[in-house]
């Protein structure tokens, strides 16, 4: 039989779930292996060191640099607020003393007798890691991070924006092909994961932004908007540190594309469960998906793991076609031919005969196929 290898995205109701969740830098870990833990739970956390200011001492007080030790009034290390006097020359016979307030909070980190400066460190910034979703911890990575082990539903997309955040499941359209509006989304929706179907706005992402949304899964949108909402084009994806409020999740293309119905059936099959989402996405190597993750409530479920060998698309495999011009469509692969085929950009290429959810087909070059893993 035929088989072609290709990206896979997965939609999955049953599978085992590793999250690797690490600090920046080294820090402390709090929990150990065999720890259950649920999603806001803290992890691991450190202190990111402040930022530093140069303050030329020598130069304000108008004194040599090798009397700059001798004129500070604080020691090293010592803290110092906002305004505080932290240096004053001799001034002449005790009059006309010159003095320097400090432009920070923090502390005095350094001294130097050769330029006459002073380096100034502000307050370290707290860190801390969460579990992101609930599990149970199976490594520990000493100083850095842990590994979280969990079971349950695990939906990619294609494109996210916004990093992690975190809610109740609820499927606000009745479809997957409706467009979610402003009006859909209410009060109640405060704090909540919600899906919609084939397309939303910008100003509807506006709307849920206001409303205090924390994530939004629909199967289309506008790439013009996107780049509105980022503030700048999109380019190479790479996603994931916009502070944008709500996360958005697209899981089908840009434009107005049904969501594919396996996905809107699982994600409606699951609403008012707690969901895990991360826009984060990068398209390249190391590819990352955007996701949404439902914690199992039971454990000890048919788990279905993905091999190497799951990404070989064959007779009967579900697919996504990723390039125009039937980009977002999803279909079954009816045959693989084994000889090339012309383009219209006249290279030969492998394709595939693939059967739409419309009961259409047409000849995809494979390299345009991505496998859909349920």
């Amino acid at each position: 039989m035929s088989r072609s290898y290709t990206p896979g995205l997965k939609i999955l109701a049953q599978t085992k779930i590793i999250k690797k969740r690490q600090l920046p830098m080294k820090g402390t870990v709090h929990l150990k292996i065999g720890d259950i833990v649920k999603p806001d739970e803290v992890v691991a956390s450190t202190e990111i060191p402040g930022n530093v200011q140069m303050v030329n001492v020598a130069n304000q007080l108008n004194v040599e640099p090798e009397n700059v030790p001798e004129c500070m009034l604080v020691e090293l290390d010592e803290s110092i607020s906002k305004g505080q006097i932290i240096a004053e020359s001799k001034g002449i016979f005790g009059l006309f003393k010159s003095q320097l307030k400090s432009p920070i909070d923090g502390t005095l980190a350094n001294v130097s007798e050769i330029t006459g400066q002073a380096i100034l460190s502000e307050p370290p910034i707290p860190v801390a890691v969460d579990a992101y979703t609930s599990g149970k911890i199976t490594e520990i990575e000493d100083q850095e991070g842990v590994t979280i082990e969990t079971e349950g539903v695990l939906v990619q997309g294609i494109l996210g924006i916004g990093g992690e955040n975190r809610g109740i499941l609820e499927v606000v359209t009745t479809s997957p092909n409706d467009e979610l509006t402003a009006e859909m989304i209410q009060e109640k929706h405060k704090g909540k994961v919600i899906v919609g179907g084939s397309f939303l706005t910008k100003d509807t992402f506006e709307h849920a932004r206001k409303i205090g949304v924390a994530g939004i899964v629909s199967g289309g949108f506008d790439y013009t908007d996107l780049s509105k909402i980022l503030g700048y084009s999109l380019g190479v994806a790479i996603t994931g540190s916009e502070k944008i409020g709500p996360s958005l999740i697209i899981t089908e293309g840009f434009g107005k594309i049904g969501m594919a119905e396996r996905t809107y059936e699982l994600l409606s099959a699951n609403a008012g469960k707690f969901a895990a989402i991360n826009g984060s996405t990068q398209i390249r190597a190391g590819v990352i998906r955007p996701e949404i993750i439902i914690p199992s409530e039971r454990e000890n479920g048919e788990i279905r793991d993905y091999e190497e060998a799951d990404l070989a698309i064959t007779e009967g495999s579900l697919i996504r076609v990723i390039r125009a011009p039937y980009f977002g469509r999803v279909g079954k692969v009816k045959s693989l031919p084994p000889e090339l085929a012309k383009m219209e950009s006249e290279t030969m290429v492998r394709v595939a005969e693939i059967e739409f959810e419309d009961g259409s087909v047409e000849i995809i070059p494979r390299a345009n196929l991505e496998m859909i893993l349920t």
